[in-house]
């Protein structure tokens, strides 16, 4: 199994969206790219983390490429809106690949590089290496609440 980071808006919709995928495995939601490991979605709100609201995916790549999750990825979201998708505005909403390795890197220099062309060079997502990812430890709770 492979994981895969990615940030775009706020992370409910995406979630099920890529919990659809055949060969995703697993989603969780939470929170990466901040200045420290651990945080809330009230921290996350004030703009001060520097953390994008995030999907984790783990992903059978037997089934399903890393490629083909970002192409899903570009397809799902407004790639080019800078800290906002739809009306939610803040820079935990921007578009951001949250690479684990420098396969994944190349993947998405490659396809950011193809969608960017096919948008008139209107692409603001990120790629960036993974750093403090947490989960959402309120979403879990609601989770295990309802089950």
């Amino acid at each position: 199994m492979e994981i895969a980071i990615l940030a775009l808006g706020c992370f409910w919709g995406p979630e099920i969206r890529f919990s659809k995928l055949e060969g995703i495995v697993k989603t969780e939601v939470g929170y990466c790219g901040g200045n420290n490991k651990d945080t809330n979605y009230k921290e996350v709100c004030t703009g001060k983390t520097n953390h994008a609201e995030v999907v984790k995916l783990e992903f059978d790549p037997n089934i399903i490429s890393y490629e083909k999750i970002l192409e899903f990825f570009f397809e799902i979201h407004d790639p080019t809106t800078l800290n906002s998708q739809g009306p939610d505005i803040g820079t935990q909403y921007r578009s951001e690949i949250f690479y684990l390795n420098d396969k994944q890197k190349s993947i998405a220099e490659k396809v950011k590089k193809k969608v960017n062309e096919e948008m008139g060079g209107k692409v603001v997502t990120n790629i960036t290496l993974s750093k403090n990812y947490c989960p959402a430890e309120e979403y879990h709770q609601r989770y295990l609440e309802k089950r």
